[in-house]
């Protein structure tokens, strides 16, 4: 797609939240950089840790960067689709009210003016495909009860477009119209090994990140990968007395995947480890809740 969109559209992705035109009309194409669509920060990885016990260790930043951890950064070689395409006039759900509860929470990123964190917008459905080659025994319920598990925490609408053929990658396009049409691509959500994606290697079990694009001061994501190991999760998720371990390893990671970071409190599932809490704590939940009430995106 160029700026000369047959539909009189500006498809301008701007990760920078530098927007200098009008957004129903062309412009002249600027430097590469300045149309860039980005992963924010590193890949999160979660980590089996030792056994026995299978503690669920996840690697802070730094760690990430430590280990030789690649920052998740695409730039898309398309502008990305039509602004405000599945976008509603109004939220489609909304967070619960969490009462006030001692529980800590972080986001991975906050908005340019530092007023809220990024989201994805609540007015548009969260699209997901999920590739099916290599799902571990129960892997499809375990998915699927992580992400209604993170629906019902933000009020974020999610609709399973069904399998993909499409492989993990650190550099995933976040449009790829030629796949799944004129829209932001779908998170995808695949279960692979070390051999296929290097990163899951020692005693990684996942990697998770959404990408985010910025017009007009305000940032929403816009879609994001989720990538499982299945060896790993596979025996957690066979043991009876390890299963709730597998599925706080899925959900944790959907967690990272809506926006939400690592805390220093243990009673917490986005605490680096699972060894005390397999499911969200109180502060996670209120941490869901307020990225499930960002704000509506109908020019992106």
């Amino acid at each position: 797609m160029t700026a000369g969109d047959p539909h009189g559209l500006n498809p301008w992705v701007d990760a920078r939240g530098q927007n200098p035109y009008p957004p129903l009309l062309p412009h002249p194409h600027l430097p590469a950089e300045q149309r860039a669509v980005r992963f924010l920060g590193p890949a999160v990885r979660v980590r089996r840790g030792p056994r026995p016990g299978f503690l669920l260790v996840v690697a802070v930043l730094a760690a990430a960067v430590v280990l030789g951890g690649r920052w998740w950064m695409s730039t898309s070689t398309a502008f990305g689709p039509p602004a405000g395409v599945g976008e509603a006039a109004a939220p489609l759900g909304a967070p619960p009210v969490v009462p006030a509860a001692p529980g800590g929470y972080a986001f991975t990123a906050v908005q340019p003016d530092g007023a809220g964190p990024v989201a994805y917008s609540p007015c548009r459905p969260i699209h997901y495909v999920v590739r099916p080659d290599g799902t571990p025994a129960g892997g499809e319920t375990l998915i699927a009860d992580a992400v209604a598990t993170v629906s019902s925490a933000t009020g974020l609408r999610f609709v399973d477009d069904g399998p993909t053929q499409e492989a993990p990658t650190t550099d995933r396009e976040a449009y790829q119209p030629e796949v799944y049409g004129r829209r932001w691509a779908p998170v995808l959500i695949t279960w692979s090994t070390a051999a296929e994606s290097p990163d899951l290697a020692g005693d990684v079990a996942g990697i998770a990140g959404s990408a985010s694009v910025t017009r007009a001061g305000h940032t929403v994501y816009v879609t994001g990968s989720v990538t499982l190991d299945a060896e790993d999760i596979g025996r957690l998720a066979a043991a009876p007395g390890t299963h709730a371990t597998a599925l706080g390893i899925v959900t944790h990671e959907l967690g990272h995947l809506v926006g939400l970071d690592h805390v220093a409190d243990p009673t917490q599932l986005m605490y680096p480890s699972t060894e005390l809490a397999s499911v969200f704590g109180a502060g996670d939940r209120a941490g869901l809740a307020a990225l499930g009430a960002g704000g509506c995106a109908p020019g992106i």
